[in-house]
């Protein structure tokens, strides 16, 4: 270490070394109280945004959940989700929106309209995440009402997790009837009910149940006259249409 003799080469050893470091020590102040307010910025930037979308999509709701919601109603909440996914592309909400949209345009006929909603949302919700297998579910069906069974099966071909396992089943086994290959949506419906079994799932058992029934009629019967007394089936071999995807469980937050 320098020793200095006198206070002026104190000083003057300080001054060479400020000259040396100094602008490096100002730049990493600079640097970390930037990065400091800029951090506090984005957190208070990020709140406000998840606040915004919590309200538009609040509003949306509640032009939707209404009894006997007027024409004007219906616009609005599709305004407001349009406004949504182009302002908080980002979020659940908007994604929750999109979805909202896709549900109009099925009901509008519209399963072109319906396909893209569904398709935004795949794509910007996380992978196997409870929005993304309910989406993927309703795309399937979409799909497959469009015409297109066998690309509807080639979206259901993931077999889904814990809760929603057997609705994928459940909806290999509408397709499958669909094409008329029968004997595989028996299959179908059988994994389907026996996850179901397992707990967790979450649509309507009586209408698998009733499904499962029409494709396995009750065997004929021997009455005491000695003929055979053939029973109807209790249903027709077809599938039906209706959603029965249970609505995402996530969280809404940022993605």
């Amino acid at each position: 270490m320098e020793t200095y003799d006198t206070e002026e080469e104190q000083i003057e050893a300080l001054r060479r070394w400020w000259d040396e470091n100094g602008r490096s020590i100002i730049l990493a102040v600079v640097v970390a109280l930037s990065a400091g307010f800029g951090w506090q910025a984005w957190k208070s930037y990020d709140q406000e945004s998840i606040e915004s979308a919590s309200n538009l999509y609040q509003a949306m709701l509640q032009n939707m959940n209404v009894d006997d919601s007027t024409p004007e109603q219906e616009a609005a909440a599709s305004r407001l989700a349009v406004q949504l996914k182009g302002e908080y592309a980002g979020s659940s909400y908007a994604q929750f929106a999109a979805l909202h949209l896709a549900s109009t345009a099925v009901s509008n006929g519209d399963l072109a309209k319906a396909e893209g909603e569904l398709r935004w949302v795949l794509s910007k919700a996380a992978k196997g995440g409870d929005i993304a297998q309910v989406t993927e579910l309703r795309l399937a069906r979409v799909v497959a009402a469009a015409g297109r069974a066998e690309q509807a099966l080639e979206i259901l071909q993931r077999a889904g997790t814990e809760n929603y396992a057997a609705s994928y089943a459940m909806a290999r086994g509408d397709v499958l009837l669909q094409l008329q290959r029968v004997d595989e949506a028996r299959d179908a419906y059988a994994d389907a009910r026996a996850l179901a079994g397992q707990g967790g799932a979450q649509f309507n058992l009586a209408t698998l149940d009733q499904k499962i029934q029409s494709l396995n009629p009750r065997p004929a019967r021997i009455v005491e006259s000695g003929d055979i007394e053939v029973s109807d089936s209790a249903g027709e071999n077809s599938a039906s249409a209706e959603t029965l995807e249970p609505e995402p469980t996530a969280n809404i937050e940022e993605q």
